[in-house]
Formats: C-alpha cells, structure tokens, sequence
C-alpha cells in the first residue's frame, strides 16, 4: 500500500475521475461529479508538475473535492427562486374566487359546478341547479363553494 500511494501518477488521478464520473451517469445526484472533477484536477496537476508528494496530492484531492462540493451546494441553493406561476400544476387552486354555474343541484352539502369543459364535486350550502356559485376552497379534489349575491 505504501509502495502505491508513494507512486502516485496522474494516470491514477485521472482513473479515480474517470470511475467516479462514470458512478455519477448511475444516479448520484451530482455529489461524485464534483468530486471526480477534484481527482481529474489534481491528476492535471500532477502531470505538470511530477514532483507532487503523495501527502500534497491528498491534500489537494480533500481541498478540491470540499471546494468543488461547496460550490455545487451554493450553485442550487441560489439556483431556487420563486416562481412567477405558484399555482402552475396546481388546478384547483387557481379556480378559488372564480364564479361558476351549478351543474347537478347541491342537496345536503353535495353537488356538482360546470368548471370550463368539465365537472366538478362541489360543496357547500343547498343550492339549485343553473344558479352561480364562486369557489371559496379546495379539500383534495372537491370544490368548496358559496352562492353568488
């Protein structure tokens, strides 16, 4: 083992980024890419400059892989933004406060609003059938509605 690590070579370094950037194409998320690049880097390293120490070449691959790994993390991390459609996947949503026509009379709490081409299960206060109504929630994928004034 000593032998080895006293005998390091770039080609060794860049095995080491090879495999692990291969690791990366199976599904690691992206946390062996960074650290692949840090291999690959420090075997460019020491193929400029032959005379690296075992010791200084893993102390390089540590700093770069830390390094390239914190850049990553701060990368996603302000890669997160608002989006300008909050209710983009979320349909019902963005039918709260729209008004709609009563397609089967609301009896007991239960019924069902015309929405666009489709219907909705819809609750809320006995209401006739033809008459409006604005939706004023959502519990999973029924409507919760009130009569229009």
């Amino acid at each position: 083992m000593w032998a080895f690590l006293q005998h390091l070579s770039f080609w060794d370094w860049l095995a080491l980024g090879t495999v692990l950037l291969i690791l990366e194409v199976f599904g690691a998320g992206g946390y062996l890419l960074w650290i692949g690049l840090a291999a690959a880097a420090v075997g460019v390293l020491t193929f400029v400059l032959p005379g690296l120490s075992w010791e200084l070449q893993l102390l390089l691959f540590g700093m770069l892989s830390i390094l390239t790994a914190l850049y990553w993390w701060y990368r996603q991390r302000s890669a997160v933004r608002a989006s300008d459609q909050p209710n983009l996947n979320l349909r019902g949503q963005e039918l709260i406060g729209k008004v709609f026509v009563v397609h089967q009379a609301i009896v007991d709490g239960r019924g069902k609003v015309k929405v666009a081409d489709g219907v909705w299960m819809a609750r809320g206060p006995d209401t006739p059938q033809g008459a409006k109504v604005r939706v004023v929630g959502l519990e999973g994928v029924v409507i919760l509605v009130e009569p229009v004034d």
